[in-house]
């Protein structure tokens, strides 16, 4: 069930907040239950099957989570059953196909389907296991409480990847009131407008440009179009669904910590990876880099470890060599950035440098297969011989307005008005409320008669 979706706007989150708010029955624990319950049905909407695989995940984690702390045996026993879980899922195919085109055997599994959300709540569950044996936190006993943290359905399927430690207080001691339920709901809005409006425009773009490229006809001016659109796409699609996120937990008085930080004015790669994801690229280094050794035991293993995490981190997006290569990309880049003490840049200069190879590796990222990215690639680099073509001039014509719009407000837009403008300043938030009324009618127009409205991380 998207958050953009019809269902989920009139029917479910009506049906959920009527309940939550009703002014009968406002105990914590029932609201806690009323919330689970929802996550449990929000996620069965689309997985009627893998919601047991959750709820089978949450069971023996919990178990396992009173027995862990100070074991080490039992740690390796909760990260061996989740990574497996994803193994399975995620991976089993993948690696049982390259092995088969090694040996020249056909060793795929068929019907293996990918559980929507897999791996954020996976490493959500990983991050609780870790912080329970390290005597971070302190195990739930209550497993309806502990069910809530892994399945709420505001962050359930696409992050931010939430860990226990931030919103332990708030499972028993939150504050719903009307100023956060307000301002959460604005929240919401601006992420779905994101989402709606800017990414499913941009998605168009991406798409008929990647079309061409495979069928052979698409001019540099085109392919560069629909890259930048696609870095538009995913940009507006992550960060929207964050925005909705953090905003609906608002409304129910958890606060999630922000996963994006305006990464496209980054001037190093260094900078983007603190902006872009922030909850996953935590993860990494407090759960992976970090425990490996850090950059605290010499070069060589400083680089082995960042090698590490950039191949993890490709992996965790899917199963297929475009994910670990645009990872592995990064790894390249950051390692080049340390050796010219590049990663604080600040120049134009950087901004580009950075900004070119976000691209170029977002092509990566967005093509099925490593041969389709070469050749999309190579139309962006002249390989068609075309510079410009019919295509791309329809799209500059018809689209140049929304192009333009979509990468200014990839930018800091409200922080520079505030700074300027006094007046704006003083009146920053009726400013936003207002601005929401036409956005959210716009939004509720287009989810109710346009089909197009793809997801990029339910993949994930």
């Amino acid at each position: 069930m998207l958050f953009s979706s019809t269902v989920f706007l009139f029917v479910f989150l009506t049906i959920v907040l009527i309940g939550y708010f009703n002014p009968w029955c406002s105990s914590r624990r029932f609201r806690n239950l009323w919330l689970l319950v929802a996550s449990l049905i929000f996620y069965a909407w689309g997985e009627p099957v893998f919601v047991w695989v959750m709820i089978g995940s949450i069971i023996v984690n919990w178990l396992i989570s009173h027995v862990i702390y100070g074991r080490r045996g039992w740690l390796i026993v909760a990260v061996m059953w989740n990574v497996g879980i994803l193994l399975v899922f995620k991976y089993l195919n993948f690696i049982l196909s390259n092995v088969g085109y090694l040996l020249n055997c056909n060793f795929t599994i068929r019907n293996i389907q990918l559980p929507i959300g897999i791996s954020f709540f996976t490493f959500q569950i990983l991050s609780y296991m870790i912080d329970v044996y390290t005597g971070k936190v302190e195990a739930q006993k209550a497993l309806y409480k502990f069910a809530l943290y892994v399945s709420m359905f505001p962050q359930l399927v696409a992050g931010p990847i939430v860990r226990y430690s931030q919103i332990a207080e708030e499972i028993d001691n939150r504050k719903e009131n009307r100023e956060e339920f307000n301002d959460g709901f604005i929240r919401f809005v601006y992420g779905l407008g994101k989402k709606v409006i800017l990414s499913n425009y941009m998605g168009i773009l991406a798409d008929n440009a990647f079309y061409l490229s495979e069928e052979g006809s698409v001019s540099v001016s085109m392919a560069w179009i629909g890259a930048i659109a696609y870095t538009l796409q995913i940009y507006y699609d992550f960060s929207g669904y964050s925005d909705m996120a953090i905003g609906l937990g608002q409304i129910f008085g958890f606060h999630f910590a922000e996963n994006f930080n305006y990464p496209y004015i980054a001037g190093s790669i260094t900078e983007f990876w603190k902006r872009w994801h922030i909850s996953l690229s935590g993860w990494f280094r407090d759960y992976v880099y970090i425990p490996l050794g850090g950059n605290r035991k010499g070069t060589a293993k400083t680089i082995r470890n960042t090698f590490v995490v950039w191949l993890l981190t490709g992996m965790w997006h899917g199963a297929n060599w475009t994910f670990i290569v645009w990872g592995l990309g990064y790894f390249v880049l950051l390692l080049i950035e340390r050796a010219l003490s590049r990663t604080d840049a600040k120049s134009a200069f950087s901004h580009i440098w950075t900004m070119f190879w976000v691209i170029v590796l977002w092509v990566v990222f967005r093509a099925d297969s490593l041969a389709a990215a070469g050749r999309y690639l190579g139309g962006m680099f002249g390989g068609s011989g075309q510079l410009v073509d019919s295509n791309a001039a329809a799209a500059i014509s018809g689209s140049w307005i929304m192009l333009v719009a979509a990468a200014l407000l990839t930018m800091p837009v409200w922080n520079w008005l505030a700074h300027r403008w006094n007046f704006f300043a003083q009146n920053r938030r009726a400013f936003k409320y207002v601005a929401a009324v036409p956005i959210f009618i716009i939004c509720l127009a287009k989810c109710a008669v346009s089909a197009y409205n793809p997801f990029i991380y339910f993949n994930f």
